[in-house]
């Protein structure tokens, strides 16, 4: 359905609070706060906070709260459990995120290895990559920060010299830019798709289909902007290459898997999508997954094991490798021990990151 909005528009005057225009039943944003505006199609009849989080696809409802949003519709405030009716002139008015400084900070984390261009850590599960809401410390990119206070007594690295990024909970190899110069060789590799990235993904089910590609097109669910799902029509194209290395089983609807995977695009939650898309969502998955009620305290079992890139100034590609977490073995031994192994299917391990 065809729906015609204003780009958001940021305020610049007052003191972070809303005032009236000069055109009666009018208001436009303040200092730090965006507005955005549209005129409600027919056919349409959701409360605003729905309407908001799924056709204009512009705030979750808790993303309306934290931002102090005002809601005003043809002029007159209202509230965000108010019904829309077509023909409804919906203003919003939000305060804008702060901004936040990167701030180096002495953490504990595990480096693979490391020049004067780049960092190689293996990410322990937990921590988060890039300072967001929510996470302003604690994260990779301060670390990296600390990590040059240390070396070099400064710190001034764009975006914390991120180059990728892991999911908060996924463990495992990422690689760092100590530099403006390396960072550019190494974000061309990634746009131009010459890495080559391996993970394990312990899952919940066996794949019907033992070795393959899954294809499609992904983008947030419209329903819950915390998850991804594919789409019919838009999204961006993700392609991940995966072969199951090891089953289990243990009784009725207790069938595990050990399954290898080479992701040729580097979407948001896109092994989880892909994985759970074919019925074999990832154990300890708390937003893609299902209860696991056998193998005991189970997180998220998604490791990045090792990524191929070439470094600046080398013209050989160097592979990095991060072992096993505790975590993701632990479990393995304990399916070794209470369920029964039905099958090598004959995936490689350790084998070539060529595919």
């Amino acid at each position: 359905m065809a729906m015609r909005a204003d780009k958001p528009k940021k305020g610049k005057t007052g003191a972070g609070k809303a005032r009236e225009a000069a055109h009666p039943g009018e208001t436009v944003p303040g200092e730090g706060q965006k507005s955005w505006q549209t005129l409600i199609p027919a056919g349409i009849s959701d409360r605003v906070d729905k309407f908001l989080a799924g056709q204009a696809n512009l705030f979750s409802r808790s993303q309306l709260k934290a931002r102090n949003a005002r809601i005003f519709i043809n002029g007159r405030e209202e509230k965000a459990g108010k019904r829309l009716k077509p023909g409804d002139r919906l203003l919003v008015i939000w305060d804008e995120e702060p901004e936040h400084s990167y701030k180096p900070e002495n953490l504990a984390v595990s480096i693979i290895f490391e020049n004067d261009d780049v960092f190689v850590f293996d990410k322990v599960q937990g921590m988060v990559v890039h300072p967001a809401n929510g996470n302003w410390s604690g994260t990779l990119a301060n670390a990296v920060l600390g990590l040059e206070m240390s070396r070099r007594g400064e710190a001034h690295l764009e975006r914390g010299g991120i180059v990728h990024r892991l999911d908060k909970d996924t463990s495992g190899v990422i690689i760092v830019a100590r530099n403006s110069e390396a960072h550019a060789f190494l974000a061309g590799q990634f746009k131009e798709r010459t890495t080559r990235k391996e993970y394990f993904a312990l899952t919940h089910g066996i794949p019907k289909v033992l070795e393959g590609r899954i294809e499609n097109y992904l983008a947030r669910d419209k329903k819950n902007r915390k998850k991804f799902a594919a789409q019919e029509e838009g999204g961006k194209h993700a392609l991940t290459i995966y072969r199951t290395v090891a089953v289990w089983e243990a009784g009725k609807d207790r069938q595990y898997a050990l399954v290898q995977l080479f992701p040729k695009t580097g979407r948001t939650h896109q092994l989880r999508v892909h994985l759970a898309g074919m019925g074999c969502p990832i154990v300890g998955d708390p937003i893609y997954g299902v209860k696991e009620n056998f193998i005991p305290d189970a997180t998220l079992m998604l490791h990045a094991r090792r990524l191929k890139i070439r470094l600046p100034g080398e013209e050989t590609a160097r592979i990095f490798k991060a072992p096993f977490p505790a975590h993701f073995i632990k479990a393995v031994r304990f399916l070794d021990a209470r369920a029964k192994k039905i099958s090598h299917p004959g995936g490689r391990q350790d084998g070539s990151l060529n595919t």
